[in-house]
């Protein structure tokens, strides 16, 4: 590993660990790193992860918070404020 992306992740990894909240844009560019750290990871399975489920949920979650961020944003608050109510 290049000591400059060593250094990087370093960087990221301890700013991450002080975020207790993120919004849409950063979700979305978050959304997005862990998509590529996926693929570099695991390089020989990521076509294969492609056609789950679960990737194609993560996919269309990040296409419609980069399509429609006002109400991807309003979502989010509607659904945190009905856990908080327990339901």
């Amino acid at each position: 590993m290049r000591p400059a992306l060593r250094d990087q992740l370093i960087a990221l990894h301890e700013s991450l660990a002080t975020v207790r909240f993120v919004d849409a844009e950063s979700r979305q560019l978050l959304l997005l790193l862990l998509a590529d750290i996926s693929r570099l990871l695991d390089p020989d399975s990521s076509a294969e992860q492609d056609n789950s489920p679960v990737d194609k949920l993560e996919s269309l979650a990040v296409k419609f918070d980069a399509d429609h961020p006002a109400l991807s944003a309003a979502l989010r608050q509607l659904m945190d404020a009905l856990a908080k109510a327990g339901i």
